[in-house]
């Protein structure tokens, strides 16, 4: 089975405008993400900023789970916040999957703008359950990845398309809806057992 890692990118991103920002670090991206990647199998989930201040926010956060009042009060929160890891930037998180995994992963990303995807999900899910290089699943905040980012990346995700014309999900949501595109159970494997 490949190992399996998320990086949540604050820079580079867009704004609303169009132009390339570093995005705040959130309580709830960090949270619900780790709780979903733990869910789901992710080795590690990288929250990435080149902003100190903000690395240092999200490590008070993380620790008040691990080791402050929250690590007695919610021991799945503990659990779950475990798998974070911080780091300044895409480089730096790709050389720290490679120490952890042993090889470069490939880099995929995900956009809620519609680009030609390169790699289905249920190819993405054969690569999981089959394969052996590991795996980074770049997700951005703002309003999405810089083309530059997208343009590095080994494979693009189709976007999440829901009922209508409306499309923008938090991040969180759209985390978690790709993992469980990738790794949650099927009905006709539930079937099989």
């Amino acid at each position: 089975m490949a190992p399996l890692y998320l990086a949540l990118l604050h820079f580079p991103v867009y704004d609303k405008n169009g132009q390339v920002v570093t995005t705040a670090v959130t309580n709830m991206d960090i949270h619900d993400i780790a709780r979903a990647g733990k869910v789901y199998g992710v080795r590690r989930f990288y929250v990435v900023t080149p902003v100190h201040a903000l690395r240092e926010l999200a490590a008070r956060i993380v620790a008040h789970w691990e080791t402050g009042f929250g690590a007695t009060y919610n021991e799945t929160r503990r659990e779950a916040l475990a798998i974070v890891a911080l780091t300044e930037d895409l480089e730096r998180t790709i050389v720290d999957v490679e120490h952890d995994a042993g090889r470069t992963p490939l880099c995929l990303v995900t956009s809620a703008r519609t680009r030609d995807p390169t790699l289905t999900y249920g190819e993405l899910r054969r690569m999981v359950r089959e394969g052996d290089r590991p795996l980074l699943l770049l997700f951005g905040t703002g309003w999405g990845l810089t083309e530059e980012v997208v343009g590095r990346a080994d494979h693009r995700l189709p976007a999440i398309v829901g009922a209508g014309t409306y499309n923008h999900l938090s991040v969180r949501t759209a985390a978690a809806v790709v993992l469980d595109r990738i790794c949650g159970r099927r009905a006709e494997e539930e079937a099989d057992t």
